[in-house]
């Protein structure tokens, strides 16, 4: 559809150029001269072969074959805050500075489940996905137990969990922690007397 819009486009400006209306140049198309049908062409050409570079380098050919895949992790939280949250931070081998992926939950009844996706793909795709890698993974998985307060947080209890040692595949895309973990949040202050 858009190579007859280009060449109704062309035709129109190679009338206009000429000074001539299409229904006269259709009648002396036989009679048409070399030197203005190579042109009409090469014009046609030369969008066609632009069309299809740009068509080539945007990814219009080109997929994610990378997956998804999750954190899972669920714990109890002793003495748990009003307002508790555990927040859950992966920290990947080559970022040791820069933090990846996150997400918290609000404890509910003392304990709380939490996903954390994150994507697989360490190095991106080259010309249509060739070396594309799919072994991205956190190293470290951060967990925290914090109160929130409106001026800022108050953090109770931290624990960092190895995802090799401390966690096991729950399916293929799936890591699930071997047991919960407990978060100790602050202990009761006995009341005055």
């Amino acid at each position: 559809m858009c190579f007859v819009f280009c060449g109704c486009y062309f035709f129109a400006l190679a009338c206009e150029y000429r000074d001539v209306t299409p229904t006269s140049y259709f009648r002396g198309i036989i009679a048409v001269s070399d030197e203005r049908v190579a042109m009409i062409y090469g014009a046609v050409k030369a969008l066609a072969g632009t069309l299809s570079i740009c068509l080539l380098f945007s990814g219009t050919f080109s997929y994610a074959r990378c997956s998804v895949d999750v954190v899972i992790v669920n714990g109890r939280v002793e003495h748990a805050p009003r307002k508790g949250i555990v927040r859950v931070q992966l920290v990947y081998p080559k970022q040791k500075q820069q933090m990846g992926e996150s997400g918290d939950v609000t404890v509910e009844g003392g304990s709380f489940r939490i996903q954390i996706p994150f994507l697989t793909q360490s190095r991106a795709p080259g010309l249509l996905g060739v070396r594309e890698k799919c072994d991205r993974k956190p190293e470290t998985v951060v967990v925290t137990l914090v109160e929130a307060d409106q001026e800022r947080d108050h953090e109770y209890d931290r624990v960092s969990l190895d995802l090799a040692k401390d966690f096991k595949m729950a399916d293929p895309s799936a890591y699930a922690l071997r047991s919960e973990i407990l978060l100790h949040g602050p202990r009761s202050t006995p009341p005055i007397r």
